[in-house]
């Protein structure tokens, strides 16, 4: 489906939260709001934010969806945004996390489509897409997560990569949508204990992931204000530096 070739809308909060503006849709990524601290997260692991919000729930206003990597995260879904999701009509997530928060929220399968009526008419579509959240088998460890495609006529083709480590996984993507006109893409090189890979996308990993889908804007996310990331803004542009794809990164 071709696209519009026009920048895609995306305000960057914080973190892996973004607001995408999709043919009139309003569309938050992960949501989290919550103030720097240390955030639980399970079996004795603690999470430090370093960095507040761009903006509060208030400041964004109304939402269309949440899209919603996965639940099981601090740093993906904090206390904050869980306050937030019993205001959004729909919450599109994994079909795991769907069942444990119930609610607006839906859960997609991998490779399974829904729709989302436009404003003026018509319709959005988005289809849930395979992540790994590490190496293999990471699954048993750090649970199931999704990323999202978007499509639509006349609309750009937008790749929502969530907390995805695999570049075979970006492969399958570009092969049934590439090239993509934007991929707002997960990065940061973050590290878990019990790994000793990264668990999301290196700096150059994420160049690479942008050659792979073909994308014409590549908006990085969730690689700052929390301690476990271990490369930042300064890593992702010298890696799209060097791949020779500067010109698609968007400006921090």
């Amino acid at each position: 489906m071709a696209g519009t070739g026009l920048p895609l809308p995306v305000r960057v909060i914080g973190g892996p939260t973004a607001l995408i503006t999709y043919g009139g849709l309003r569309l938050l990524t992960d949501p989290t709001f919550d103030p720097p601290g240390d955030h639980p997260a399970g079996e004795g692991i603690v999470l430090g934010k370093t960095a507040p919000p761009a903006a509060t729930p208030a400041e964004i206003g109304p939402l269309d969806a949440v899209l919603l990597s996965h639940d099981e995260h601090p740093d993906n879904l904090d206390t904050s945004g869980r306050a937030l999701l019993p205001e959004v009509p729909l919450t599109l997530t994994t079909v795991g996390g769907a069942e444990r928060l119930g609610g607006t929220a839906r859960g997609l399968a991998p490779w399974e489509s829904t729709g989302l009526p436009l404003p003026g008419g018509g319709s959005a579509t988005v289809t849930a897409v395979p992540a790994l959240h590490g190496p293999d088998g990471a699954e048993e460890v750090l649970g199931e997560v999704i990323g999202f495609v978007l499509t639509g006529e006349g609309l750009p083709t937008v790749y929502v990569s969530g907390d995805n480590a695999s570049l075979d996984l970006v492969r399958q993507v570009a092969g049934r949508f590439g090239p993509v006109d934007a991929a707002v893409l997960f990065a940061g090189a973050a590290r878990a204990p019990y790994f000793d890979s990264t668990i999301t996308l290196d700096s150059a990993q994420a160049a690479e992931a942008a050659r792979i889908l073909g994308a014409r804007q590549v908006v990085p996310v969730h690689y700052e204000g929390w301690t476990h990331f271990t490369e930042g803004r300064e890593e992702l542009e010298k890696a799209f530096a060097a791949a020779g794809l500067s010109g698609r990164l968007a400006p921090a």
